[in-house]
């Protein structure tokens, strides 16, 4: 199970929620903080749901399902002024894999979902184009669309960008308080150094646990198909809990661990950190020497739907530069869109020095660092998911 959050909520919520899960569990963010408004949240039925209509009813609205604390309120409201289009935004992923056990039932059967566009992780999006749920992008109504960054472009399972657009991209690597460790932490090694055993803590997203100690053992991910190929990074794993060496297994609400020294290190993704090292100087997050994983959230648009004249507005809003760095401020995560960084500097003040952060805008030597997945068949999908299930015991 590739959990993300710990809680599934079905419309925004009262609390600005974090991308991977609920921060305010940590204590990291008050009752108070941003919202969407209400009017947004009274549109939202329950998400996910089949609708006997196609679509979000006609290209004058659009229904957009997303994960929790992604999207800002101004950018929601901006759209709706400029576009004419009524948007009905929701929050319903929690997590990809029971995501798509939910909408299943009715895909395939050839029937259509309730919400126009999806925000899946990339590995699903490309099983749902695989299973053809998901239909061809307006591209020629997209102008904005030549401002995707080109690493992520050309993707094996949709070479020409013909059904997906990405949404928002990050980084998974280490994070570790310096005040428990009492020195710099380097590479995957340290987290099994026995210096730090029952202060490790490893993520519940299975691609991004296992993909970190593979590519300590010296694995490319990327070349990775099978689940032999893939099996010592899960001994390793399973040696690691049975031993002692792991505190825990985690959604995001590492950050609360981490940040009180439960955690003197752990498997962490780099947007929550961010924020996080803004409350507390202890914390850091390095890219280990062996390099790190990547991610990106992707947005797709389901067949049946017949709403593209809107989904175009959309997507092209969201590709105009001045728009994404708006929402960038927000999420605080890799941008999709080129023109980014320099908007943010224009904005002035703490987007200014966003603009500056190397977890957001990493420089080529970076990027050349990272290693994401490629697709995997659905049965080795099945033996990745229960070989991790049964060392975390989810």
């Amino acid at each position: 199970m590739n959990t993300r959050r710990t809680t599934t909520p079905k419309s925004v919520q009262a609390s600005r929620l974090n991308r991977r899960d609920f921060l305010i569990r940590g204590g990291l963010m008050g009752a108070g903080a941003l919202s969407l408004p209400a009017l947004l949240a009274a549109c939202g039925s329950d998400s996910g749901s089949t609708a006997d209509t196609v679509g979000g009813g006609g290209d004058s609205s659009l229904f957009f399902e997303n994960w929790p604390g992604y999207m800002d309120e101004e950018t929601i409201g901006l759209f709706q002024a400029a576009s004419g289009v009524s948007l009905k935004y929701t929050e319903a992923f929690n997590d990809n894999n029971e995501y798509f056990a939910k909408i299943q039932p009715e895909m395939s059967k050839g029937k259509t979902i309730a919400p126009d566009i999806l925000a899946p992780t990339f590995w699903m999006a490309a099983r749902l184009v695989q299973l053809g749920w998901v239909q061809k992008l307006p591209k020629a109504d997209i102008p904005n669309f030549v401002n995707l960054r080109d690493d992520l472009s050309g993707q094996s399972w949709d070479k020409n960008d013909e059904y997906h657009l990405p949404y928002q991209s990050g980084i998974a690597g280490i994070a570790y308080n310096s005040k428990i460790t009492g020195r710099e932490l380097k590479s995957v090694a340290d987290l099994f150094d026995p210096a730090f055993k029952g202060k490790i803590g490893m993520l519940t997203e299975m691609r991004d646990t296992i993909g970190l100690i593979l590519m300590g053992e010296g694995k490319k991910i990327s070349d990775i198909t099978t689940f032999d190929a893939a099996s010592a990074g899960f001994d390793k794993l399973e040696k690691a809990k049975s031993e002692g060496q792991i505190r825990s297994f985690t959604g995001n609400v590492y950050v609360d661990d981490l940040s009180a020294g439960n955690f003197a290190a752990c498997v962490a993704w780099s947007g929550d950190v961010l924020q996080l090292t803004k409350d507390n100087p202890d914390v850091k997050f390095i890219i280990p020497e062996e390099g790190g994983t990547s991610w990106y959230d992707t947005m797709v648009w389901m067949k049946g739907s017949q709403n593209g004249d809107a989904v175009a507005k959309w997507m092209n809003f969201l590709y105009d530069p001045v728009n994404a760095a708006r929402l960038t401020s927000f999420v605080q995560y890799l941008s999709p869109v080129k023109g980014v960084q320099e908007e943010l500097v224009k904005m002035g003040g703490d987007n200014a020095k966003l603009a500056e952060d190397p977890l957001l805008f990493p420089d080529a030597a970076t990027f050349a660092r990272l290693q994401s997945w490629g697709a995997l068949a659905e049965e080795e999908e099945a033996k990745f998911d229960e070989a991790f299930a049964s060392i975390t015991g989810a």
